[in-house]
């Protein structure tokens, strides 16, 4: 079972980006599945997540507004769309998927991790 988490990069202030969440291994059509990101000194921080028995997505307010979560069951693959980036995005991003189909924001909850894909903003 592995998560492969891309699309990461160096981008200036005002840019986007599109992350990308492959997974492989087993169906994750049914697991909720999340976003997170972990700057340099601070916690690993719940960003968007992608509800596996409704659909329903939820956002940090840091992100609301800017970052939107997709899901392709097809293609076993979950997305963050980042707009209107900022430095203060900088940090590596993860993908997660959580077998019990209900949301959570901790981290713990969730039960597979992506190896993390760089997000470098510059002012």
């Amino acid at each position: 079972v592995q998560l492969q988490a891309c699309g990461g990069g160096l981008v200036q202030a005002g840019d986007c980006l599109r992350l990308s969440c492959a997974a492989s291994g087993r169906t994750f059509s049914r697991d909720t599945m999340g976003w997170f990101r972990q700057a340099p000194g601070k916690e690993r921080e719940f960003l968007s997540g992608i509800s596996g028995n409704t659909g329903r997505t939820y956002y940090t307010d840091s992100v609301k507004g800017r970052f939107t979560i997709s899901k392709d069951n097809a293609k076993n693959t979950v997305y963050l769309q980042m707009n209107s980036l900022t430095p203060e995005d900088t940090a590596v991003y993860y993908c997660a998927a959580d077998r019990s189909q209900f949301f959570h924001r901790t981290p713990g909850a969730y039960d597979y991790w992506g190896q993390g894909t760089l997000v470098t903003v510059s002012s």
